[in-house]
């Protein structure tokens, strides 16, 4: 059991980095990929976002290619099987915040089904 649970939840950070990967996070394809249809995400910025804000966030080229996010602290834990919590510290051009993401395991693949950002100093 131990080591279905270390593969999942390093299947979940494999595709938590893939999301963070600049050249994925500007392709709306890919994204849509990683996220469930019912993602949600409170962002750092007290935002609610939903896949299609997300993808259509990503499309406009918001994403700066040779700015990638700097991760520390990465942990993660299979709170049921096919769910995994995930927690880290982000750092976004000077921008920090703690992440938590939710991956759940779809017949498509792990899929982010949730994620909050919150701002640290």
């Amino acid at each position: 059991m131990a080591d279905e649970s270390e593969r999942a939840v390093q299947a979940a950070i494999g595709a938590e980095m893939r999301l963070l990967d600049p050249d994925v996070r500007a392709s709306p394809a890919l994204v849509s990929e990683l996220l469930d249809p019912e993602f949600v995400e409170i962002g750092a910025s007290g935002r609610r976002w939903d896949a299609t804000s997300i993808l259509t966030v990503t499309s406009a080229g918001s994403v700066v290619p040779e700015c990638p996010v700097t991760v520390s602290e990465m942990t993660g834990v299979v709170l049921a099987p096919g769910i995994v919590h995930l927690t880290y510290f982000a750092d976004n051009r000077g921008r920090c915040a703690w992440r938590s993401s939710l991956w759940r395991l779809t017949e498509a693949g792990w899929r982010m089904y949730y994620h909050q950002g919150t701002l640290a100093s």
